[in-house]
């Protein structure tokens, strides 16, 4: 089972156990996001992503150059170890991992989580991928793909058990869009995906894909 299958097996399943009132109000909240533009707005294709220097899940920091100087990288921005579709995604991740490697390129996941929630969401995931602190979102910020969690959804999310600000260190109710990046050793965009639906998530395949792409073209430019 891939990832959108799992993802529309998930979605049923809440659906299901969810009154009306309550789905309404978050399709609600999605739809107005989506009409914000936000996605279409973030970083693209062709553009250079922003420097940064961030905690891993056990305070090291880790750099853009230091990921870069290994070659191609693939980022994910993730909402919180608290959102299954998250979870979902990461666990796909992970087993994606072999195949991501095997072709020279390095993975890392982004989240506002402090880095003792990142720690749990990467042990409770059995990533071994490194796992990101963005505290306070000031990199996915420069990516454009920050929004903040409107009043109408906090109680839902109080009532699902969902500390966001426990969980993030802070009381913005700022969150990232999902999002994926694939980037060069040059630093630059070859492929983005971003989306204000959060169920919506990129599939490792199309990752695998895009670095067979950026592969064969850097074999091509060899012979020439």
């Amino acid at each position: 089972m891939n990832l959108t299958q799992e993802i529309n097996n998930f979605k049923a399943e809440f659906s299901a156990n969810q009154p009306e009132s309550i789905k309404a109000m978050m399709a609600q909240a999605t739809t107005d996001l989506i009409n914000t533009k936000i996605a279409e707005q973030s970083l693209s294709k062709g553009q250079k992503v922003p420097n940064f220097s961030l905690p891993n899940a056990v305070s090291k920091e880790i750099t853009l150059d230091s990921l870069l100087a290994k070659g191609a990288l693939v980022i994910t921005f993730y909402r919180g170890g608290w959102c299954p579709y998250c979870n979902l995604e990461l666990r796909a991740l992970e087993q994606a991992l072999p195949e991501i490697e095997a072709r020279g390129a390095t993975l890392v996941a982004i989240s506002p989580e402090t880095p003792d929630n990142s720690l749990t969401t990467q042990e409770k995931n059995k990533l071994s991928f490194e796992v990101l602190s963005d505290r306070g979102n000031l990199l996915a910020k420069q990516f454009g793909l920050v929004f903040t969690l409107p009043e109408s959804l906090r109680p839902i999310y109080d009532n699902f058990g969902i500390d966001i600000s426990a969980y993030n260190g802070d009381s913005t109710f700022e969150l990232p869009l999902p999002a994926t990046y694939v980037v060069a050793a040059d630093g630059t965009v070859v492929y983005s995906f971003a989306h204000a639906d959060y169920t919506q998530r990129l599939n490792p395949t199309e990752i695998i894909t895009v670095l067979d792409r950026i592969n064969n073209n850097l074999t091509s430019q060899q012979k020439v």
